[in-house]
């Protein structure tokens, strides 16, 4: 079970826990594999907590339910926007952001976690909008970032729709990773850029 670890020099308020990182991992890792071996529907925190080894509440001091534990560290898993370089041209942003979202999406867990999601979220509207939530913030920051590289380069007009460059993007490698689940063609990610930066 956590205990309190306060730092040598500045000491936690009285009765505050620390949230130790390595037993947020085990969690993490718990999580995930309780959603790919049992599904949403059927998860509890009980059964993450037994094979994280650790007590419930280490769970109930981070989230307060397993909704917001398992958007969090699925949204957590998404393509950071702050590990995106800039690579010098909207061509090659586009080709690095699919590169790490085909990667993502083709992770093991990833191919049973987020149908199961989706599944699960047409049938709980809080599910649902929760999780639209998190995918259009997320999305937002990605198409933010990429479009505004691309307008102070030149590439697009200001008025460029920064959603519309990531549905463009992202929807067909989803669509092909995600519900069909077919394997991308040698040079498909190159193929689908070359077709998106003229539109």
């Amino acid at each position: 079970m956590e205990t309190a670890r306060p730092p040598a020099t500045k000491r936690p308020p009285a009765g505050a826990a620390v949230l130790r990182p390595d037993v947020t991992d085990s969690i993490r890792d718990a999580v995930f594999a309780e959603l790919a071996a049992a599904g949403y529907g059927r998860l509890s925190i009980e059964a993450v907590a037994r094979r994280a080894g650790v007590g419930k509440m280490a769970i109930y001091r981070r989230w307060g339910s397993k909704l917001p534990m398992v958007i969090d560290l699925v949204g957590s898993v998404a393509v950071d926007v702050s590990v995106l370089p800039d690579t010098g041209s909207l061509r090659a942003d586009l080709e690095t952001f699919l590169g790490l979202a085909a990667r993502a999406l083709r992770h093991p867990l990833a191919n049973q976690i987020v149908p199961d999601l989706l599944a699960e979220a047409a049938r709980t509207p809080e599910i649902a909008s929760t999780l639209q939530a998190a995918l259009r913030t997320h999305q937002r920051e990605v198409g933010a970032l990429l479009t505004a590289r691309a307008v102070a380069r030149g590439e697009l007009p200001a008025d460029a729709d920064p959603d519309l460059l990531v549905d463009l993007t992202i929807g067909p490698l989803y669509w092909r990773l995600a519900v069909v689940r077919t394997p991308l063609p040698k040079g498909y990610l190159t193929k689908l850029v070359a077709a998106v930066v003229p539109g």
